[in-house]
């Protein structure tokens, strides 16, 4: 019996360096589709809109961990539907990551890709409005997520928002459920319901925002369907 109580420390397939390419891109695949049907892209645009966001100025913004790109090809459509001017960078490790998102944002010439670790950005000369982090910290530990924000406060010039898993049993269930009937990829099957064990809970959001010092009104700790905490942090 799994204890919800505190965060698994069992690391992800995804985590490991030597997924195969195809297996790799059928998660991405599949990972949309998700973020798709379960609202994970619409958390992430109501975290951007509690920022006031001018109509003429230019923004950029940051995916830390962008995996396929699906976040920011979501994102520069709703811009140049209601006319805000983005550019749009994605950031992750994982070269096959960027591979695909490159091939899937082909049409979208406001976003751009960069292979590296996110803190190499501000020695790249890489200067940005807002720093997103969607489904990225859960892969993380309480520190690195300390550490993450820490960053992100320092180097985001306007702030961040981060869009995770609440850990809870019925997303548990719901996304072991969903996953073995419809999915096609192991990566999914096995790292979906981890993800939501690895994922957090209001105290969780709580301890690790009081550990990063900054002014608690700052910040904004939302819990947003499906089974989604939104933490949204505003320098401004």
């Amino acid at each position: 019996m799994l204890n919800f109580k505190v965060r698994s420390l069992q690391k992800e397939i995804l985590d490991q360096n030597d997924i195969p390419t195809k297996d790799l891109y059928q998660n991405l695949l599949e990972l949309n589709i998700i973020n798709t049907w379960l609202g994970g892209h619409q958390v992430t645009l109501k975290g951007l809109k509690q920022f006031k966001l001018e109509k003429n100025t230019v923004y950029t913004l940051i995916d830390i961990g962008c995996g396929g790109g699906d976040n920011l090809i979501y994102l520069a459509k709703w811009a140049k539907k209601n006319d805000f001017k983005f550019n749009f960078i994605g950031v992750d490790l994982k070269k096959d990551c960027i591979d695909y998102a490159i091939n899937q944002a082909k049409d979208f010439p406001e976003i751009t890709f960069i292979q590296a670790n996110y803190n190499e950005l501000p020695s790249m000369n890489i200067q940005f409005d807002f720093a997103l982090a969607c489904l990225f910290t859960h892969h993380l530990t309480d520190q690195e997520i300390i550490k993450l924000i820490k960053w992100c406060n320092t180097n985001a010039k306007q702030g961040f928002i981060i869009n995770d898993l609440h850990r809870h049993f019925l997303a548990y269930y719901s996304i072991a459920w969903l996953t073995h009937i419809f999915s096609k990829s192991y990566l999914v099957k096995n790292d979906a319901k981890l993800s939501v064990a690895r994922g957090f809970v209001k105290n969780d959001w709580l301890q690790i925002l009081e550990k990063s010092n900054i002014e608690l009104s700052k910040i904004n700790l939302k819990w947003a369907w499906a089974f989604r905490w939104l933490v949204i942090g505003k320098k401004n």
